[in-house]
């Protein structure tokens, strides 16, 4: 029995065909194309991304031979929304990007009702989710309102676009529907309060599923989607995160660091409250706090600094340059636990010495990996002495600063395709993997840094002065 696996991330879309022990037998990677047509937008094509996923799933079944395939699962990322036609999966906008903070003077309009949307939803109330992309977009566009009105629209993740295109099947799953800003966290429903504040018909939206779901069968074969769900979900699992307690950080176009609580919800000022997986039994939560700016950080700065792609080396840039300022990213947004829209990035104490802005902006993903542990460990949560860290962006200049600046031991996974991984594991019911996680990892121990915490309280003022913190 083989299982084919479709990770579509912000950077790329890959296909990976598994056996049934758990080996990787092929992977086949397709480039993403991300457009910024204006400042703090970002947007793609989904018919692009479509046509991307049919190709590698196509690919995966050839490769596949003779071997049966039954089953297929697709992590995808989480709040990236559009507008398509139910008749006929045809999208009447763009795929408007989890970067994307357009909708910045809408969410901050609504801040009257940011903690009781937070409460109902588990999430806050930002530019980058559903609800404020759905009303901005509306306001722009009054024909979407018309067919809106007429019932032939669906509002969605671009999960929920591409399983509908996919099998026929409209449907959003619990760990990616946390994400509208329209789910109520604890009943697994839409919320009538968020509907009410954003203006959504439900007839707009796809119904909620499970995350292990028979969603329908892939392209007109005989091969079933099973799995549908968010890629930092999926990277927890693949991190052996299924077990309750379980923490890990994933880096890589973004950044984020996941909690696993159990079967009963928990909130924590600050960060996210998510469904980790759930099927028709069970839901299982967890704790997020989402970093926007990893690898998009420096992609970022590649075009600020003029600084050619294959020239930016950012780890090599940061490894042996000091610096005693601070940069506050901000090109799309801060997220955890400040969740602060788009805004100019800020410099406090940088020269113009591109290697020490890189330098810094390195750094602000180790201040802010340390500012949601603190969050966590706040609530009266045991911190581990080790943090297991994977990802494209889990460099190691980056992996022993975050060691120095949370004094936690930091274990880099050498096993790729950790998203991937935690797909096959819900796919397959078998965690059994034939790679010794303990012979493929880096270890990185903290190490004394002289005025490093006067660094961190540089890095607490400025974020409490410019963004208004209440955490700190």
């Amino acid at each position: 029995m083989n299982y084919i696996i479709i990770d579509q991330g912000t950077s790329s879309t890959k296909g990976f065909l598994f056996n049934s022990n758990g080996q990787i037998l092929h992977r086949k990677r397709i480039k993403c194309v991300l457009n910024k047509p204006e400042k703090f937008h970002a947007e793609s094509d989904p018919e692009i991304i479509l046509r991307d996923i049919k190709e590698l799933f196509h690919k995966m079944v050839n490769l596949s031979g003779d071997s049966k395939i039954e089953h297929t699962g697709i992590s995808i990322q989480r709040s990236t929304f559009l507008f398509w036609e139910k008749s006929t999966c045809r999208p009447v906008t763009p795929a408007i990007s989890w970067q994307d903070c357009r909708a910045s003077d809408i969410s901050e309009n609504l801040q009257l009702y940011k903690k009781k949307l937070w409460s109902i939803t588990g999430t806050p109330l930002n530019a980058h989710y559903g609800g404020p992309k759905f009303l901005h977009m509306l306001k722009k566009h009054p024909s979407l309102e018309i067919k809106i009105k007429r019932g032939e629209l669906y509002f969605g993740s671009l999960s929920s676009f591409l399983t509908h295109a996919i099998t026929g099947t409209a449907a959003i799953d619990d760990s990616i529907a946390c994400r509208s800003l329209f789910y109520n966290i604890h009943r697994g429903t839409w919320s009538r309060f968020a509907l009410e504040l954003f203006q959504v018909p439900e007839n707009c939206l796809p119904p909620i599923v499970p995350v292990k779901h028979n969603y329908g069968k892939m392209f007109d074969t005989s091969i079933s989607l099973s799995i549908v769900i968010g890629d930092q979900q999926a990277a927890l699992i693949g991190h052996k995160g299924i077990q309750r307690t379980s923490i890990a950080t994933n880096f890589g176009t973004s950044g984020s660091i996941q909690y696993n609580v159990g079967e009963k919800l928990i909130k924590i000022p600050g960060l996210i409250s998510s469904v980790l997986h759930s099927d028709r039994n069970k839901k299982v939560f967890m704790i997020e706090g989402t970093i926007n700016g990893c690898n998009s950080l420096f992609y970022h700065l590649e075009e600020r600094l003029a600084i050619p792609h294959k020239d930016m080396q950012w780890n090599e840039r940061a490894k042996f340059v000091k610096t005693e300022g601070v940069f506050i990213p901000g090109f799309n947004g801060l997220a955890a636990p400040y969740w602060k829209d788009g805004f100019d990035d800020l410099q406090i104490n940088l020269e113009n010495d591109p290697n020490e802005i890189v330098r810094a902006a390195m750094e602000s993903i180790g201040f802010l990996t340390n500012d949601i542990l603190n969050c966590i460990a706040s609530e009266g949560i045991k911190l581990p002495k080790t943090l297991t860290a994977s990802g494209g962006g889990a460099k190691s200049t980056l992996l022993q600063f975050i060691a120095d600046v949370t004094g936690i031991i930091i274990n880099c996974s050498l096993v790729k395709d950790k998203t991937a991984i935690g797909v096959y594991r819900l796919l397959s019911g078998d965690g059994l993997i034939d790679i010794s996680e303990e012979s493929n990892q880096k270890v990185y121990y903290p190490e004394s840094i002289i005025g490093l915490n006067i660094k961190k309280d540089i890095w607490r003022k400025n974020t409490k002065k410019f963004l208004g913190s209440e955490l700190f």
